[in-house]
Parts: C-alpha cells; sequence; structure tokens
C-alpha cells in the first residue's frame, strides 16, 4: 500500500507549521518541517560566514550539511551535523537569511532529495512554498493556505511578543511583503499555487477551523 501525503503551500506568516501539525497529529501522520530545513541551513550559512550570493560558494558547502528531523516526546528537534539546533533556527536573522538561500537550484535540490526520501518511506503532512507543486506532486491532497498581509504580520508578532522578543509590526508587514516577492519570483521552484491544490484564505478562520478543513478534505480523498 503506498502512503498518504498532505503537501501545504502558502506565503510567510500563513499559519502552514502550526496548521500542519495539528493536522498530522491528528491523523498520526509524520509532520515534515521543511522550513525548519531551511533555516537550519541558512543558520549553517551564518555561523560560517558564507556569502548566500555566491552560488558556486553555496554549492560547495550544501555537501558539507547533514540535516535531520526528529521527535523526542512528540516535539520536533532539528539536527545539524549532530548538533541540536532547533534553539537557534526561529530569528529574525535566520528568518530573512532562510529566503535568501533558498533561491538557490542546489540547496533546493538538496532538501527536496531528503523531504522526498522521508515521504516516501511514511505518512506525511509536509509544508513549505513548493511542496504540492515540485516536492509532491503527487500528493493525495494538496491545500494553498494564505491570509492578509496584515494578519500574517499580527500573527508574527504576537508570536514574537509571546517569546519576549520585541518587533515592530510595521517592520514585520515589510518583511513579509519582502519575502513574498523574493518567493514568488524565484527562478526555481517559486510559491505558486498548485492547479490541482485547494485554497484556503484563513484570515477569518480559527487554527481549529482550518485544521477540520483540511482533515475533512484529505477524508473525502480516500
Amino acid at each position: 500500500m503506498g502512503n498518504y501525503s498532505i503537501a501545504i503551500d502558502g506565503p510567510a506568516g500563513a499559519g502552514k507549521s502550526t496548521i500542519a501539525r495539528i493536522a498530522a497529529s491528528e491523523l498520526g501522520f509524520i509532520y515534515v518541517d521543511t522550513g525548519a530545513m531551511y533555516r537550519a541551513f541558512a543558520l549553517y550559512c551564518l555561523e560560517n560566514n558564507i556569502d548566500v550570493a555566491d552560488v558556486n560558494e553555496i554549492s560547495k558547502e550544501i555537501d558539507n550539511i547533514d540535516i535531520n528531523i526528529i521527535y523526542e516526546n512528540k516535539e520536533q528537534q532539528v539536527i545539524l551535523n549532530n548538533r541540536n539546533v532547533t534553539l537557534y533556527i526561529r530569528t529574525n536573522q535566520v528568518s530573512q537569511m532562510t529566503s535568501a538561500v533558498s533561491v538557490h537550484q542546489p540547496v533546493r535540490e538538496k532538501m527536496v532529495e531528503l523531504q522526498r526520501k522521508i515521504a516516501q518511506n511514511s505518512n506525511v503532512v509536509m509544508d513549505g512554498r513548493d511542496i504540492g507543486t515540485f516536492v509532491l506532486p503527487n500528493a493525495t491532497l494538496k491545500i494553498y493556505l494564505t491570509a492578509s498581509v496584515e494578519i500574517r504580520a499580527k500573527r508574527r508578532y504576537l508570536e514574537m511578543k509571546g517569546k519576549n522578543v520585541f518587533v515592530d509590526l510595521d517592520n514585520i508587514k515589510e518583511e513579509i511583503k519582502q519575502r513574498d516577492e523574493r518567493d514568488m519570483n524565484r527562478e526555481f521552484a517559486p510559491l505558486s499555487k498548485a492547479e490541482d491544490a485547494v485554497l484556503l484564505d484563513s484570515t477569518d478562520m480559527t487554527i481549529d477551523k482550518v485544521v477540520e478543513t483540511i482533515i475533512n478534505l484529505y477524508k473525502a480523498k480516500i
């Protein structure tokens, strides 16, 4: 029997990770946090002073990294070269670096290889920006999750505030707009809605309602 997969794509701050994590838990699937994998590589670049604009330098480094996602006590842990970096990959600096490194084709090819391998061996919920269009084109269910820029910025602001990190709401809004622009216009596997994806605008939806909708759509598919 083949494995089942749910692909959730969408722009920054749409709530993809939260939704995917809960849906995976309720279905008993593995949640593959693709963004965390890219963030881990971005952290590697930051810590090793790698010029992320230089694709040749990036290409040389890509084989020096190993990124894995494991679960301990039902909590996701991101492992970069045998080091747990879970606590270090969610800063604004890493966020900006992630969008910059992910435009490079060698980086995306490496991550896709790792992501597809996981999906071949397990039932998965995977979120990102090109899961349904590129990583898992034959996913059982594809979702394109979005929300207004204002709502996405506010969610990010409240998330950071909850972690006692001071951020400016207007700055976050501008950063999100810039990330949307970069993600949608990169040459390789840009952010776009797959033709057979279901569009879900979560601007006026609760998290529980979005999860319920996705699970019902999945059950209708199988």
